[in-house]
């Protein structure tokens, strides 16, 4: 197994989160993803950029204490992101990205609305 490096776009300073509403759609562990679901509060790495990127943004994805999002299902979720450099200027209504753990691609999410701190 090769290494994986990665780095976090984090802010330098103490700049407010960035929000959005997004669609978030999680791969069946047939497609390459997760076997189980996920829990609001779910911290991945997300990856605006193609299947090579190694930069990520740093984004708490929350949809409610009791729900669960089961691999294979869409929801309707907030994503809170530390904001890192460059973030407000991929952030646009439509635009779609790749949620992953480290190298595995577990889901893509479509912003619907930029809430606020762009």
């Amino acid at each position: 197994m090769s290494a994986y490096a990665a780095a976090d776009l984090i802010p330098t300073g103490p700049e407010p989160p960035v929000k959005v509403r997004a669609v978030l759609s999680l791969r069946t562990e047939d497609n390459g993803g997760r076997r189980t679901g996920i829990r609001s509060g779910y911290r991945p790495n997300h990856n605006f950029g193609d299947s090579d990127n190694r930069r990520f943004y740093v984004g708490q994805v929350n949809f409610g204490n009791t729900e669960l999002i089961n691999p294979g299902e869409s929801r309707e979720v907030l994503i809170e992101f530390l904001r890192g450099p460059g973030l407000t200027e991929v952030l646009k209504v439509g635009v779609t990205w790749r949620i992953q753990e480290g190298p595995k691609f577990v889901a893509t999410a479509r912003v619907l609305e930029v809430l606020d701190g762009t």
